[in-house]
């Protein structure tokens, strides 16, 4: 069976698709992952025993340790989902994303070319670089429109701003040296195992405890939904199907207001777990200060992704958001165990504005 490198797959999006990739059988996996507060190997426990699987625990920035399990394992592909990825955080610390994002993905693109060019001509043409990346590199929409794989880069917080010179490092290392790079750049992500500092996740252990549901300004920014099961999905299509040197968006075709989201949310949880006081969740609902440099709309036009790797999304948002929350319903045990590190609750990459408050957030990893 042919090895693929996955980087960070023990965090959200990398654990589905390992997950994925092992329990199809479809490529022997390596899974790369610095188990930062995000990352979590309980999400990999279903195929943690699997002979086709192995974790290293690294960082994609140590260009020795890649070269290193390049060379043993000689990856047909590597697919980075290595990376910082809260916007948040991004504003507290912004010296972290480009450490990880930036100079992180410029190693590992480093060790992939030399490793890449000491292949034979068939090695070498079959050998795919899978960069992702996310919607908010194309910065803020008006409330028409949606993002292409031309738009404009238009960055607005430093967590877009590495992934946006993460991407053009890859596209860089394409057009320079010829390696078969594809990017892909997706919309938020949601589903089973999410770290629970995001919008989703954080919105249901609330409501389940019956704290107040944070919502940013007046809750009207709009996102596009992608369902993390399709995501991965569409990372295979593109992983088998994608031409080097192109740019796939991956989106859900759903977009929401984050207060809609919410509510959303507290319908669901009313029905499956309604609370002993009678009290509608929506009634916790509780509008914040705005994060700083907000980005008023996402929305992705997927049709290239549709037309060139017959990919569309599989879920829709309602079937998708009842499949999360009966999740976290019946998994107790993952979130306790992925609450007990740094992360409790509170309102990440903030603390120099002293907000004492949790907040939602929206981002995709």
């Amino acid at each position: 069976m042919r090895s693929i490198l996955i980087t960070g797959g023990a965090g959200f999006i990398g654990s589905c698709l390992v997950r994925r990739v092992v329990g199809e059988q479809r490529y022997r996996v390596v899974n790369l992952d610095k188990l930062t507060y995000a990352g979590n190997l309980d999400s990999l426990e279903p195929i943690a025993d699997d002979p086709n699987y192995l974790f290293v625990e690294g960082d994609i920035g140590d260009g020795r340790l890649v070269s290193t399990l390049l060379e043993e394992h000689r990856p047909v592909a590597i697919l980075n989902l290595a990376a910082e990825s809260h916007v948040d955080r991004s504003i507290d610390s912004p010296s972290a994303f480009v450490d990880t994002n930036v100079c992180g993905t410029f190693r590992l693109l480093e060790a992939a070319r030399h490793h890449w060019a000491q292949q034979d001509e068939a090695a070498r043409r079959d050998f795919r670089f899978l960069h992702v990346s996310t919607d908010e590199v194309y910065g803020s929409l008006g409330p028409q429109g949606h993002f292409v794989e031309t738009t404009p880069y238009a960055p607005s917080s430093p967590y877009s701003a590495s992934k946006a010179a993460s991407d053009h490092f890859v596209r860089a290392y394409h057009t320079t040296y010829g390696l078969p790079t594809i990017t892909t750049n997706c919309s938020n992500n949601y589903g089973p195992y999410q770290f629970p500092e995001k919008l989703i996740p954080l919105i249901i252990r609330n409501a389940l405890a019956g704290k107040p549901l944070p919502v940013y300004g007046d809750g009207q920014n709009i996102r596009d939904w992608l369902y993390v099961e399709d995501h991965c999905a569409a990372l295979l299509a593109a992983l088998e199907r994608g031409t080097p040197g192109e740019v796939y968006n991956i989106g859900g075709n759903c977009e929401r207001t984050n207060l809609d989201i919410v509510r959303t949310i507290c319908t669901v949880i009313d029905e499956m777990r309604p609370a002993a006081s009678g009290v509608p969740s929506e009634s916790l609902i509780t509008f914040v200060t705005d994060r700083l440099g907000h980005d008023k709309r996402y929305a992705i036009d997927a049709s290239k992704a549709k037309r060139e790797l017959d990919w569309r999304p599989a879920t829709t948002f309602e079937t998708g958001l009842r499949k999360t929350v009966r999740w976290y319903l019946d998994n107790q045990t993952w979130i306790d165990r992925v609450t007990t590190g740094v992360y409790r609750g509170e309102r990440l990459g903030l603390s120099m504005h002293r907000i004492p408050r949790p907040i939602a957030s929206g981002s995709k990893s």
